[in-house]
């Protein structure tokens, strides 16, 4: 999730993108769905109050809703045929986008979430999707945040209280 070129940029990590493909390559593999969810806004910010504070400055700030570059998928980790993106208008991959719909469509109950920040989408997807019954793994090398300690305390000791905690290598192993 918010696997962004824009993202990424902002969060330099140069073994996180490896380890990322390395999920998404275990993913594929075992037949598992490959979904994808980026931020990204109509032309003019429509979607944004001026009230939110993550998108308000953003939106009043810069010109890239609607832009293309926005919300490319970093090349490293660039979608294949078959994988799936949607468009969330918030923090959360539930938020504004039409992930449940597809989730649902596709009889799928459980999640196996990475993305960046660990305290933004991932942190706000997994409250949600346990909040709408389904089974959660957060791959915890998969996932990166600005502060070393916040993203610790997170898959330390928040998400194991709703979700199976592993790493991509463990996880990738087990399929």
């Amino acid at each position: 999730m918010d696997v962004q070129r824009v993202v990424v940029d902002r969060y330099p990590d140069p073994a996180y993108l490896p380890r990322l493909r390395e999920a998404i390559g275990a993913a594929r593999a075992g037949g598992l769905t490959v979904i994808y969810a980026v931020v990204g806004f109509r032309s003019g910010y429509p979607e944004v109050s001026a009230r939110n504070k993550m998108f308000g400055p953003l939106a009043r700030a810069t010109g890239t809703a609607g832009d293309d570059e926005a919300t490319r998928i970093h090349p490293d980790v660039a979608p294949e045929p078959g994988d799936i993106v949607v468009t969330k208008r918030r923090v959360s991959a539930f938020s504004g986008s039409d992930l449940d719909v597809l989730l649902r469509a596709g009889d799928i109950g459980h999640l196996v979430l990475t993305g960046i920040a660990t305290s933004g989408v991932v942190l706000s997807t997994l409250r949600q999707a346990a909040d709408l019954d389904f089974g959660l793994t957060v791959l915890a090398d998969g996932c990166h945040d600005a502060d070393p300690e916040v993203h610790r305390v997170l898959t330390e000791k928040v998400f194991p209280q709703q979700a199976e905690v592993t790493t991509v290598a463990d996880w990738a192993a087990a399929l």
